[in-house]
């Protein structure tokens, strides 16, 4: 038996080491996991009294329109129900938009590096991926432009950036798209667009009216903390919508879920203290960096990438050990740092005294 050619040699995607794996492998009591971008707050109390409310109904499949969680979000974001497309996160939606778009002789255009979910779907589908490297960590917009042919049929902006935390500005995203050929879809990936606090950060959905090959995706999984229930979407035009309807699995999206995604969409108090909170603990680690000549990039999401020019899976097996796990950059793309999730305030107490301990062991402080 063998499988499709283009998942040979292929990895799955490897997440990072568990709280259970950490405390067993180092015989650890407690652990600060701050390498997956998870709200440290939690979620919306009202998300999980929607959860509750859902327990008698386990035996009866979802909703396959999510009908409730659809007109809500509709009306959240100002656009028509049938706008939108939900997934089993926004993971999902990636594989949906690549599914019913590449194919063998088709190419796709990225940011490298970038959400490693665009490569990787693209690759399944036997498309070309062409890659282009960030500049001072942002995306090269123009270059991106250059690598656009006849057969580029997707490009993927993801924006702000994960691993680097840069945005694209208004000005510079309608600018690209003024000059992206009518023929090639645009992808915007808004995965932390909660967390976004820049003024000229781009306000994408009102640009659906202007732009039919636009499709901005966003996703429960950050801000709203609902990562373990999985729920994405994909906002476009209604007939770009009804055309990759049919590469959508039927009932992909949980009754629990859509319920708890619908009542955190209603508790917008929930996110702004978060937004606050992260951004207030986003400024010591500036602080931070800065006395201490750490290189970083400013961040627009609720992590943040720190070079410290040494071998990004050194720094992150010593936090590792003393009970705190990051992400190296080695998996990332960036090879001489790590990338942290801001955490809560005590959270991140613990990391900067760490990384203090750890430039003081290699002179480097």
């Amino acid at each position: 038996m063998q499988v499709k050619e283009s998942l040979r040699g292929l990895s799955p995607y490897q997440p990072g080491k568990s709280i259970e794996e950490v405390k067993r492998e180092y015989g650890l009591p407690e652990i600060i996991k701050l390498a997956s971008n998870e709200n440290p707050y939690g979620s919306s109390p009202a998300a999980k009294a929607a959860i509750a409310a859902e327990l008698d109904r386990l035996a009866v499949y979802p909703d396959g329109c999510a009908r409730t969680l659809r007109e809500k979000v509709a009306k959240h974001l100002g656009v028509k129900e049938t706008q939108l497309l939900f997934g089993n996160g926004s993971d999902e939606v990636v594989q949906i938009f690549c599914r019913a778009f590449l194919e063998p002789g088709a190419n796709t255009v990225m940011a490298a590096p970038t959400f490693p979910q665009y490569r990787h779907n693209a690759i399944i589908e036997r498309a070309e991926v062409r890659e282009v490297p960030l500049v001072d960590g942002r995306h090269d917009l123009e270059a991106m432009l250059a690598a656009i042919d006849e057969n580029t049929r997707i490009v993927w902006i993801c924006n702000p950036n994960n691993p680097t935390g840069t945005y694209v500005n208004d000005i510079e995203l309608r600018a690209f798209l003024d000059r992206v050929p009518p023929h090639v879809l645009v992808v915007v990936d808004e995965a932390y667009y909660e967390y976004a606090t820049a003024p000229d950060y781009p306000q994408t959905v009102p640009l659906l009216n202007e732009y039919e090959q636009l499709v901005v995706m966003r996703t429960f999984s950050k801000a709203y903390g609902l990562a373990a229930l999985r729920v994405g979407y994909g906002v476009a035009s209604e007939t770009l919508i009804r055309a990759v309807e049919p590469a959508r699995e039927p009932f992909n999206t949980s009754t629990i879920a859509q319920a708890a995604a619908a009542a955190a969409l209603d508790d917008q108090a929930f996110i702004r203290a978060c937004v606050e909170r992260n951004r207030a603990e986003l400024e010591r680690y500036y602080r931070f960096c800065e006395e201490n000549g750490l290189k970083y990039y400013p961040s627009q999401t609720n992590f943040l990438f720190i070079d410290f020019g040494l071998d990004g899976d050194e720094v992150f097996r010593y936090l590792l050990e003393r009970g705190v796990i990051v992400r190296s950059g080695q998996a990332l793309g960036l090879p001489t740092g790590v990338r942290v999730t801001v955490g809560t305030k005590e959270q991140n107490d613990r990391v900067l005294e760490l990384v203090s301990q750890l430039l003081r062991e290699k002179q480097l402080a």
